[in-house]
């Protein structure tokens, strides 16, 4: 069990401005070039945290051989990062880890350069190990946010299926003991946060969005002469996408739609096969890893997102698709419901039924538009209270040690005269147009 942390309520506001900088050394087993959530979340919260005047520094792995500390820019900021020697993971197209061995030894040398205030790990794999263990020796605060689903790691893991249930217990095992070491423990939601402490027994889990900048995307809510359906993420097996496939396979003829499947991952080309073997190879787009404004583009120009996955604690990607004013057809499993509200912002189905995800897909291409607009409404206010900023803030008070409260996301439903009100707006709206 985790030591009581005191009262959790936000006591009067604090004079940011007046306050030391600090110094901040976060590590984790995944960081840009990689592309997915843990290393969105880990440049977007260092880079705010540096807006801020704190001096931020980053142990990750090197992707081209080269060791050392360097200036990067991310995200408009410029950050240390120490880079260490890495090798690709064999079973895995892109995962890069560091040398076990060497990690606590390289841990300790860049804790003594950079004599940081707090610690902050972002997994507990390889690096993440190393910079709690040696900051506790050294009394250093230590922050821990999870990302971790034993789904996600068992995939790549040349194990058999039998011995998936006693490795995810190991897994957990041994992330509890690392945990344990950590002042503050983090989980992007609230679910999650209920899951890790059913998992590991510890109690007092902050549930804090990985937030996003809404700004950054563009919701089209004019009339859109393509049916297109997307999903962005890593192309992998834990996301389910042979679901997605074949519940477009599904979709009646008359609606032509297209499928975009923004990523990369091991699994692109059993699914390009897929595809063909389905019949809809003409109308399912592979654009792969593109740039942040091709994407956005991509969201922009989309009728709906689709999520298939199983294992989300959070789904940045369904974040982004929301801020993109997408209704949002997803998987009714983790975090997933905690985004998309059934009915408002678009629906959920059961998992790994393709005759629902295909009904429901259905139902949003055929959708009027003055519903569908309804929808696209309801995903950029059910995605306001995730807002990046007020998730910096929550974590510059974490390490300093002040009490903080968890942000409330729940939105309540429109009612039903606002609704009606905002149907009557995209009906005038469209006449206007047609006039």
């Amino acid at each position: 069990m985790r030591r009581p942390r005191g009262p959790t309520a936000i006591t009067d506001p604090i004079d940011a401005d007046a306050l030391p900088r600090l110094t901040v050394l976060m590590g984790g087993d995944t960081f840009p070039p990689d592309v997915n959530g843990a290393a969105s979340f880990s440049v977007r919260l260092a880079a705010g945290i540096a807006s801020r005047g704190h001096d931020v520094h980053i142990i990750a792995q090197a992707h081209d051989g080269r060791q050392g500390a360097f200036r990067e820019e991310h995200d408009g900021q410029v950050l240390t990062v120490h880079r260490l020697k890495s090798f690709r993971y064999p079973l895995h197209d892109w995962i890069r880890a560091v040398y076990p061995w060497a990690i606590h030894r390289n841990a300790r040398r860049i804790i003594a350069e950079v004599r940081p205030d707090v610690s902050h790990m972002q997994s507990h794999m390889v690096i993440g190990r190393g910079l709690t263990t040696e900051s506790a020796k050294r009394g250093i605060r230590v922050v821990a946010t999870n990302h971790f689903m034993p789904e996600n790691l068992i995939e790549h893991a040349p194990v058999p299926k039998f011995s998936h249930r006693f490795i995810a217990w190991l897994a957990w095992k041994d992330c509890t003991r690392l945990y344990r070491k950590a002042a503050e423990l983090t989980t992007p939601t609230k679910r999650a946060a209920a899951y890790l402490e059913a998992r590991t027994g510890l109690r007092g889990v902050h549930a804090i969005s990985c937030g996003i900048r809404m700004s950054d995307y563009t919701p089209d809510f004019g009339d859109k002469p393509d049916r297109r359906i997307v999903f962005c993420g890593r192309v992998t097996g834990e996301k389910m996408l042979p679901d997605l496939f074949e519940a477009f396979a599904k979709l009646p003829a008359d609606l032509a739609a297209q499928l975009d499947i923004v990523g990369e991952g091991d699994q692109r080309k059993a699914l390009e096969h897929l595809a063909v073997r389905l019949g809809v190879a003409d109308r399912v787009h592979f654009p792969g890893r593109v740039s942040d404004e091709e994407l956005r583009r991509i969201l922009t120009r989309a009728t709906v997102f689709a999520m298939p996955s199983t294992a989300e604690l959070q789904s940045i990607a369904t974040m982004e698709g929301m801020a993109s004013g997408l209704p949002v057809v997803a998987a009714d499993a983790m975090a997933l419901p905690h985004l998309v509200k059934d009915g408002r912002n678009g629906f959920l189905f059961p998992p790994r039924d393709v005759a629902a995800l295909a009904d429901r897909l259905e139902r949003v291409l055929r959708m009027p538009a003055d519903e569908r607009q309804l929808m696209q409404q309801e995903s950029l206010r059910l995605l306001e209270p995730h807002d990046i900023d007020t998730t910096i803030s929550i974590f510059e008070r974490l390490y300093r040690g002040e009490p903080v409260t968890d942000p409330v996301t729940d939105v309540e439903p429109l009612s039903a005269k606002v609704r009606e009100q905002v149907r009557a707006l995209a009906r005038r709206a469209k006449s206007a147009i047609a006039d």
